[in-house]
């Protein structure tokens, strides 16, 4: 790389919880970042996230576990009932034990508090800037570099662009160009104090209620003194992708037959957010030249398995563990980032939609599904998620 080439930025489309992985990853490697967000402030919106022992070992590779620790739930375990009769289906313990088996914890966390936590470890290195309302349209490319030009015609220079532009990715729009998946599953999210929260309910615990067609979730967050509420259900009608306010009349329409202790969720929430939830294809590359994708630009899933913010931060700190083993040969580094990601990202995308139909079987597939995990012991859940949570970065740079 000339010292010409080597004196540009990393450019970073997308001020997410992708990008600032990504731009904490990029500076560690040596590189100014600078990160290109479309919206007036650097900021997240949503509720609640879950966040497996590999979220935690990713945090560490880039710098900030401690800043996302001290803002996580940690969790006993993660249980799941049937939402008709209140049966137990599974449980899984995430204490000790647990801890030991993956090296770190298992945590439920907002999402502001995440992106919090990595703003801060960008923020500090005084090698990151931010362009705010910035919105990325077309990237062009060369042997030395890219081009990224804004909404208003501004060109942006860089030795390489990595394309963290979320669902509805323009970077990806222009080189893959592939249509949206979408599920006809909603989503409606919403946080609730602890004092308007059901006392019956307030468990340390991931907890997921599954029924028929729908699936109710609850946590605790930021210390226990708020719950994050989520409820699904497949819609009635044709739903297009996006975001929107949610009614509390739609909510409660779609949740008949639920038991009394599951159903009081659904009357919680003065406000719901409203999303009409799709994912993509897996793709074989989504790497070009200089330009790459990462999180959701590359890999968008539904949110069944709980890993989409989790496997943002593994392609972060991939991508800057395949700079440092090719020595910041970016042609090289980013054929061995994307072949070191494509697997893992599609079993996620994959195993999301199985596991929504288990969450949501009906009938007796609903009796198969609550047959599947009885008397299984917590070592033999632990086995099954070796693959999930067994994620590090000393073993990141395997296909």
């Amino acid at each position: 790389m000339s010292a010409a080439t080597s004196s540009l930025p990393v450019l970073v489309a997308g001020g997410g919880i992708g990008g600032l992985a990504a731009a904490l990853a990029l500076v560690r490697r040596g590189f100014q970042v600078q990160v290109f967000e479309q919206a007036p402030e650097i900021g997240e919106i949503g509720a609640g996230i879950q966040l497996g022992p590999n979220a935690f070992h990713a945090f560490d590779a880039l710098g900030v576990g401690d800043k996302a620790r001290s803002r996580a739930v940690f969790t006993d375990r993660m249980v799941m009932h049937d939402a008709i009769d209140e049966s137990l289906v599974g449980e899984i313990p995430t204490g000790e034990a647990f801890r030991q088996r993956f090296g770190n914890p298992y945590a439920v966390i907002h999402r502001v508090d995440v992106h919090l936590s990595l703003l801060e470890g960008a923020q500090e290195t005084g090698r990151v800037e931010f362009r705010t309302s910035t919105r990325i349209v077309n990237v062009a490319q060369d042997a030395s570099g890219v081009t990224a030009y804004d909404q208003n015609g501004n060109a942006y220079r860089g030795v390489a662009l990595v394309g963290a532009d979320g669902v509805k990715s323009v970077v990806r729009e222009q080189y893959v160009g592939d249509p949206p998946r979408v599920t006809g599953h909603v989503v409606y999210r919403s946080v609730v104090d602890k004092k308007d929260f059901p006392a019956d309910l307030q468990w340390n615990a991931a907890s997921l209620w599954a029924g028929p067609n729908c699936h109710l979730v609850h946590y605790p967050l930021r210390g226990g003194e708020q719950y994050n509420v989520v409820v699904t259900f497949h819609s009635r009608q044709k739903e297009e992708w996006g975001v929107t306010e949610g009614s509390k009349e739609e909510v409660q329409s779609y949740f008949q037959g639920i038991c009394p202790k599951a159903r009081q969720l659904i009357d919680l929430p003065k406000t719901w957010k409203r999303w009409a939830t799709a994912d993509r294809e897996p793709i074989g590359q989504w790497t070009y030249g200089r330009t790459t994708l990462l999180g959701d630009a590359a890999h968008p899933t539904t949110q069944y398995m709980a890993q989409g913010a989790c496997m943002a931060l593994e392609d972060a700190v991939t991508l800057g563990e395949a700079l440092r083993v090719k020595s910041n040969d970016w042609t090289a580094a980013l054929d061995l980032y994307q072949r070191s990601r494509i697997a893992r990202t599609a079993r996620i995308v994959l195993s999301g939609r199985e596991m929504g139909r288990l969450y949501h079987a009906k009938g007796v597939e609903r009796l198969v599904r609550n047959s599947l995990w009885q008397g299984r012991t917590p070592e033999r859940y632990y086995d099954a998620l070796e693959w999930l949570y067994g994620w590090n970065v000393g073993n990141c740079l395997r296909p």
